[in-house]
């Protein structure tokens, strides 16, 4: 009898086959979102019987040139990766690749697709799976930061020491948010000009 051997990147969990020969079979580019500990990647990427290519990219530490002085793996940083990604891509259309990655709603992996949507991406999906406004400006870091303050003011200088150290004000996280979208936006439409 003949054993099969199947790849290994099926063999070791790393790609769901059937899935992905779906998103292919639609012919639209994939939005492919992945997040590490510390960052958070989007691209927008094309199928090739060479292998896949990447159209656009954007990752949470090109905020940085848009003086994001944030976390990068937030939420607030999620749909600004989103936002700049759409910006940045010739593709006006894609469809969501979350790849293994087990959905949650209202988590990061939504947040960007709110931001590549707002962004003017046309990604499918669902009302209810997207993190509402206040997350997405990133109240609730906001709330959570002053209620530690208040009731436990060593364990707020512990977990917000680096934004202590930066002189950053956690109430107007909103602010800091809406400015560096405005600077995603005004850069972009500069470079369509040039």
């Amino acid at each position: 009898m003949k054993k099969t051997i199947y790849y290994k990147r099926k063999r070791t969990g790393k790609t769901d086959y059937r899935h992905r020969l779906m998103l292919l079979k639609s012919k639209f580019p994939r939005l492919v979102v992945r997040k590490t500990n510390k960052n958070i990647i989007a691209q927008i990427v094309k199928y090739s019987p060479k292998g896949d290519v990447v159209v656009s990219s954007s990752t949470s530490k090109e905020l940085k040139k848009y003086e994001w002085p944030l976390s990068r793996s937030n939420i607030p940083t999620a749909y600004l990766v989103g936002f700049l990604l759409a910006k940045k891509t010739p593709e006006k259309k894609a469809i969501f690749d979350m790849g293994l990655q087990t959905p949650v709603a209202g988590s990061k992996l939504f947040a960007v697709i709110k931001g590549c949507v707002d962004g003017g991406l046309d990604v499918p999906y669902s009302e209810e799976v997207l993190p509402d406004e206040d997350r997405i400006k990133g109240k609730h870091i906001s709330d959570y930061a002053a209620l530690l303050d208040k009731d436990n003011s060593q364990e707020f200088k512990k977990r917000f020491s680096s934004y202590i150290n930066k002189k950053i004000n956690l109430t107007e996280l909103s602010k800091y948010f809406e400015t560096t979208k405005n600077k995603i936006s005004e850069s972009v439409n500069k470079n369509a000009e040039q």
